[in-house]
């Protein structure tokens, strides 16, 4: 590592750079005046150079001084910043909600506003990932997957009942249900059976040709759709948050069940839920709660 002056005597040094006065220096920092003393000659020493010149009634900087000490506030101050974003007392109140990247992005992400209007003091860190199978980090709170809820090692709350929706793009005629069977079709990885599903509950065979595009989430189908590659099914959640957020696509056919849920999973990396985790999952339950009834 480069070499790097003791950080107290650091501390102590902008402190008495900016008072120009050791007595309130030795005020903000809780320490003596002497000490504070011992601590600038002893970076002085280390340094080989004199920060300060001492006269009868006050301090002042000399010109290297006045140079190294807007050097030392700044590092302070990204230290300073640092701590308190990361570590700060906000930080040990906050919240880390898990989803699919497709969750995360068409449903909880627009959902969060409300979340923190209510509780204003719980800061959010929303992540996501692609796959169930990843294993959660420590620090998250509450994670919301989507599957049957059959996961070992975790207790799971079904939260919804999903319908799946085809889409294509807006502003062109909807295809009848024909013509989405053989108009290029996009596939997303995992559900490959889906289109199948879909043409078999409205008594058509699947399609014959093979999919031009395969994707390996929801979010990534769904640009593909705005780009005007082919159609896609998705959870019709999805489909119509998306919508809501001004994404060119419409739904293109009649939603049917989907077999897959989504699910609450508190505290999936310890034993006990937090009180954050415990105020998110009932305003979820609240929200679901109030779409039902609507």
């Amino acid at each position: 590592m480069d070499r790097l002056p003791n950080p107290a005597w650091l501390r102590s040094f902008e402190s008495a750079a900016r008072h120009l006065n050791f007595t309130t220096t030795a005020k903000e920092l809780g320490l003596t005046q002497t000490a504070v003393s011992l601590h600038i000659r002893s970076l002085e020493a280390d340094l080989g150079q004199k920060l300060f010149t001492r006269n009868a009634r006050r301090l002042e900087l000399t010109e290297l001084g006045q140079s190294y000490a807007l050097t030392v506030r700044r590092a302070l101050g990204d230290i300073a910043l640092s701590t308190n974003s990361l570590f700060g007392p906000a930080s040990r109140q906050s919240l880390t909600v898990r989803a699919a990247i497709s969750t995360a992005t068409y449903w909880i992400a627009a959902e969060l506003p409300d979340f923190v209007t209510r509780h204003p003091d719980i800061p959010v860190r929303l992540v996501s990932h692609i796959w169930n199978d990843t294993i959660a980090p420590k620090d998250v709170d509450v994670e919301i997957r989507m599957g049957y809820g059959d996961w070992p090692g975790v207790t799971s709350e079904k939260l919804t009942d999903e319908k799946l929706v085809p889409i294509c793009r807006s502003g062109s005629p909807i295809p009848d249900l024909h013509a989405l069977r053989d108009g290029p079709l996009i596939h997303i990885l995992g559900y490959e059976d889906n289109w199948a599903r879909y043409f078999q509950a409205h008594g058509l065979p699947p399609a014959e040709h093979a999919p031009l595009y395969s994707v390996d989430t929801s979010v990534a189908a769904l640009q593909l759709v705005m780009a005007g590659a082919g159609c896609a099914t998705i959870v019709e959640r999805f489909a119509r948050n998306a919508m809501a957020q001004g994404a060119p696509i419409q739904i293109a056919g009649p939603a049917i069940p989907f077999a897959q849920s989504h699910y609450l999973i508190a505290a999936p990396g310890s034993a006990q839920p937090s009180a954050a985790a415990g105020l998110f999952c009932a305003w979820l339950r609240d929200r679901l709660a109030l779409d039902a009834a609507g």
